[in-house]
């Protein structure tokens, strides 16, 4: 899909969005299930499953990206697509977009070594690189639209309600005794 493309197709769907403001709810969905041991398959919409598994110091058989890649392959992917489509509606050219990610993450918290140790990242940090012969002013208005519309940056950035359950056996179990 050309630049010229990706633009017509965004500037359609907002439109249509403006025209009806209900249609812009969605919910996306995913299915995972354990396979063996750590190696996770999962499933989203009509693709091929994708696998995910961890290096072999977390007992894994290195397989495949583990779930706290993926959180950074997810922002690395959610910026790009955001540079790209952004630029398109902007009429910016770009020649290409990279995104470096890392995750700070101490072990202690995952295995429950202590408790003042969160389990997720303490600190996610990126550097997108862009090559482009639009001028610094219009990369810069970029970089600052892309920053404040990247739904995964945005999802990292604020808090939110995560709600959960638990069935095992068909039955739910209550995770209120549990904690108890």
């Amino acid at each position: 899909m050309s630049q010229e493309e990706v633009k017509t197709a965004l500037l359609k769907t907002i439109e249509g969005l403006q025209n009806n403001p209900n249609a812009s709810k969605v919910v996306f969905r995913a299915e995972t299930e354990l396979m063996e041991n750590v190696r996770c398959k999962a499933k989203v919409r009509n693709f091929p499953p994708m696998f995910t598994d961890e290096p072999p110091e977390l007992a894994g058989g290195d397989t495949g990206m583990n779930p706290v890649e993926l959180v950074l392959v997810a922002l690395g992917t959610c910026q790009e697509v955001m540079y790209s489509a952004y630029a398109a509606v902007m009429g910016i050219q770009l020649d290409s977009v990279k995104c470096n990610i890392k995750g700070n993450l101490d072990l202690k918290g995952l295995f429950g070594l202590d408790p003042n140790v969160p389990a997720g990242y303490s600190r996610i940090s990126f550097e997108t690189i862009i090559q482009s012969s639009a001028s610094p002013e219009q990369l810069k208005q970029l970089a600052q639209t892309v920053e404040s519309h990247c739904p995964v940056l945005d999802t990292l950035q604020r808090p939110m309600e995560v709600t959960g359950k638990v069935t095992a056996n068909g039955q739910p179990l209550s995770m209120e005794a549990a904690a108890e």
